[in-house]
């Protein structure tokens, strides 16, 4: 893994795995409401390459960023931190 790669990996949970080689992940960030300075969660999703078919829905996974793959494919699958119960 490069040095560049290393603050942009995001972690998130498995979501659908339908897809041939291609897994939706739901990444979670925080941020400050504007108005009312309250914490909040914001999610959003994003399809990841996963080139085995090794993750299942609920997985906790790490990705990183790649060069686009398809239409909507930017990321890659590094690891799988946690299998779903």
């Amino acid at each position: 893994m490069r040095k560049s790669h290393k603050k942009k990996q995001k972690i998130g949970i498995v979501t659908s795995n339908k897809m041939n080689k291609t897994i939706v992940v739901r990444v979670c960030r925080t941020a400050k409401h504007s108005k009312y300075s309250r914490v909040i969660r914001l999610f959003s999703k994003v399809k990841a390459h996963d080139e085995k078919n090794t993750a299942a829905i609920g997985d906790e996974v790490k990705i990183i960023p790649c060069r686009p793959l398809s239409k909507d494919k930017r990321w890659r699958l590094v690891q799988i931190t946690k299998k779903a119960s």
